[in-house]
């Protein structure tokens, strides 16, 4: 806690959960006093309200009374001790929401939590499985990168060789969907799972959907599901946790509780108390085997009108690929197709289609006949954004395959179907 906070505190004679009164500029408060992070001013107090809501209060000109002692609260144990009827698993910290707090000055969240708080705070985990806690990075979502792609599939190999349990990823919402496609080609093989999860409201709030999420992850990571996946609300009530195709998911709303689906497929399963399994899945087998890295000198054309031959050549400058995100069935401007031409001749170009569902078919229309012509290979209903991480990943480590792999099935990243929905 900030030292002028802390020292407004005990100058009034009070201590982390006495309930207080805080009178500041005309307003008061009354609340809990909560432990809490370092990101807020050094004037900032955090208390519970009587509605379980958090709010940080400015102690400047402000007077404190303490209405109730907090009761003696019991010695904490020095560590967990493990159960031996459960299994462990690891939760490996990267960052994100779901280890963040709200900054009570600026209102905006934070990255704070450390793994190991994260675990500590969810006491349902205990009951579920031994978790162990592994500080890896510490990212908004937004700030991912390639590299830090490759570090989490390091230490997952890493972690299945030493403690042969499974994974819960804690990473932010917003590229998750990128993550988990990422260490899905870097992993082809899993001897334990690897579950990514977050939250899109933060552990501190009421309304959180942290513990839900961690609670269904959790109980997936003691599966024999092989495949990298992601687990989130199924809907936005508190009731279960869908299982996602980590190459198939995508974040398609920006702040509901249930903001991720699988297009043109349906989750995996669904985790209550147990877990209802939808459809088939890759298992666990005797090792997990490791290719990492990528090659980042990857371009991502969203086509749209008004996009302009000189555009696309800006864009692709010094690239060794190009996925672009078409519209319907995996279109462009025409006025683009000489130039995409001349590019395939020299380095990849794969078609996806920037629709919420349906594959790309290039043979339905004269143009799409002609990007076929000019070596442009479809990705079929693979996400576009899988198939940029794909692309890297293939770039990195089968150049001179690219263009043949594009339009395979790897990791379960394509159905190899068109589907009409």
């Amino acid at each position: 806690m900030p030292k002028l906070a802390e020292k407004f505190i005990s100058d009034n004679g009070a201590n982390i959960y006495d309930k207080v009164k805080i009178t500041n500029k005309d307003q008061t408060f009354e609340g809990i006093i909560m432990p809490r992070n370092n990101f807020s001013g050094e004037h900032i107090v955090v208390i519970k309200l009587d509605n379980g809501y958090n709010i940080g209060v400015s102690t400047e000109d402000a007077e404190m009374n303490v209405i109730e002692k907090a009761k003696e609260k019991p010695k904490k144990e020095l560590k967990n001790k493990k159960n031996k009827n459960l299994k462990d698993i690891t939760i490996l910290g990267t960052g994100g929401t779901i280890a963040s707090f709200v900054d009570y000055k600026t209102g905006a969240v934070s990255p704070a939590i450390t793994a190991e708080q994260l675990v500590n705070s969810v006491s349902s985990l205990k009951e579920i499985a031994n978790i162990e806690a592994e500080p890896l990075l510490s990212l908004a979502s937004e700030d991912m990168e390639p590299k830090h792609w490759e570090q989490m599939a390091v230490k997952v190999e890493e972690i299945h060789s030493k403690k042969d349990h499974g994974i819960i990823v804690g990473h932010g919402t917003d590229t998750m969907g990128y993550s988990a496609a990422a260490l899905s080609f870097q992993l082809p093989e899993l001897s334990n799972p690897v579950i990514f999860t977050g939250s899109q409201r933060s552990p501190d709030r009421p309304s959180s959907d942290a513990h839900l999420n961690l609670e269904g992850a959790a109980k997936a990571a003691m599966t024999d599901l092989g495949e990298v996946s992601i687990a989130m609300h199924e809907t936005t009530d508190d009731v279960g946790v869908a299982i996602w195709r980590g190459t198939r998911t995508r974040k398609n709303h920006s702040s509901k509780r249930n903001a991720f689906t699988s297009l043109n497929d349906e989750p995996i399963g669904i985790v209550n108390e147990k877990i209802e399994w939808k459809g088939k899945y890759k298992p666990i087998c005797d090792k997990t085997t490791i290719k990492p890295g990528f090659d980042e000198n990857i371009a991502m054309v969203w086509a749209h009108p008004g996009f302009k031959a000189e555009d696309w050549e800006n864009t692709i400058t010094s690239k060794k690929g190009v996925v672009i995100a078409g519209t319907g069935l995996g279109h462009i401007n025409s006025n683009l197709l000489d130039s995409i031409g001349k590019t395939a001749k020299d380095i990849p170009v794969a078609m996806s289609t920037q629709c919420l569902a349906g594959t790309t078919n290039l043979n339905v229309y004269r143009n799409g006949r002609e990007l076929i012509e000019k070596g442009v290979v479809e990705t079929h209903d693979t996400l576009p954004e899988t198939s940029l991480v794909k692309m890297m990943w293939l770039t990195k480590h089968e150049p001179n395959k690219v263009g043949e792999l594009m339009g395979v099935n790897l990791v379960g990243e394509l159905s190899n179907s068109r589907k009409l929905i």
